[in-house]
């Protein structure tokens, strides 16, 4: 078989086998581009009146349980807590993705929704299917992608070099 014939078949079948992975992480690149731009994936970051972080942990805890979505009830349903202490708040993801966002002074709640970035995150790198799918599917689907690259790349020289060896 010869060089550009090879070229073409591994072409075609890398491009078969990286669609679905590739389609996925193109998609949700796009959301992540605009996450702080679109308030439905990722919910616009708060600002304190006076910033200063006043606030004990039991507090934060206390006033994260008043938000009946956001359904703690012990330290145990909170994801992690993202501490802003020039904006004067702090964001408390719970595990069932819902953000809320405290006045670090006094604990009043400055906003609370539903945070899509994360999950969004975990589809874009394939961590969400399964912890293997992350190294044994898009990776692979990754290094296709730059072999579909070096193909292309030569699939298109090709004609041109032709071309060229037949002018001259």
């Amino acid at each position: 078989m010869s060089l550009p014939k090879l070229m073409r078949v591994w072409h075609r079948l890398g491009a078969v086998l990286v669609l679905l992975p590739a389609a996925l992480t193109f998609g949700t690149g796009l959301l992540l581009l605009v996450k702080k731009e679109w308030a439905w994936v990722q919910p616009p970051t708060a600002r304190s009146t006076a910033p200063s972080l006043e606030l004990g942990w039991d507090e934060v805890l206390a006033a994260v349980a008043r938000v009946p979505e956001a359904e703690v009830r012990s330290w145990e349903d909170v994801d992690r807590l993202d501490v802003r202490p020039g904006r004067g708040i702090i964001k408390v993801r719970c595990r069932n993705r819902w953000e809320v966002q405290l006045d670090a002074k006094d604990g009043d709640v400055l906003g609370s929704a539903y945070r899509r970035s994360d999950l969004i995150e975990s589809l874009h790198d394939g961590s969400w299917f399964h912890p293997w799918a992350k190294l044994g599917v898009w990776l692979p689907a990754g290094l296709l992608l730059v072999g579909l690259w070096g193909t292309g790349l030569y699939l298109w020289w090709l004609p041109h070099a032709v071309r060229r060896r037949r002018r001259a």
